[in-house]
């Protein structure tokens, strides 16, 4: 990532070093609804994410968003602009912390693959911006909503 300072989301875990761990998002809006992954199996607390995540060895972020957005939602996109950097400190299952050093790029839907979907526990919802931003797990992700909701109105 660049050097320019990006808003920090989180509270750091006491006593841990939160490893930076590039992430790219993506924004997708039809008919007027934010692509959202609502995650969480059956019988588990479900959250709201963007759709997206860790950027895999060697790959640059628009290429990790299209291969997260499929994994997760079985839609084909194109990354868009960047709309916003953030960041924010998270503990990941395993029990590491990591700071996701976050890209969010404006997304354009191109068609459906459902074969592309390999994370069971990801369900695609089209949720209302302003829903979306008081409902997602992550600040930063709402961050960038709201960026991408002044930017569009």
């Amino acid at each position: 990532m660049d050097a320019i300072e990006h808003p920090q989301f989180g509270t750091p875990e006491p006593g841990l070093e939160h490893r930076d761990r590039p992430c790219a998002y993506g924004l997708a809006v039809r008919w007027g609804r934010l692509a959202v992954v609502h995650v969480g199996l059956p019988g588990e607390h479900r959250h709201y994410d963007l759709p997206g995540g860790a950027l895999d060895a060697g790959e640059d972020e628009a290429a990790a968003l299209v291969r997260e957005f499929g994994e997760e939602t079985g839609l084909v996109v194109s990354a868009g602009p960047v709309l916003a950097r953030a960041d924010q400190l998270f503990m990941l299952q395993s029990g590491e912390a990591v700071n996701n050093r976050s890209v969010f790029f404006e997304t354009e839907v191109n068609g459906r693959a459902p074969g592309l979907q390999i994370e069971p526990d990801h369900m695609l919802v089209w949720l209302r911006p302003e829903y979306a931003l008081r409902r997602l797990r992550h600040a930063s992700h709402a961050y960038a909503v709201a960026v991408w909701l002044r930017a569009n109105s």
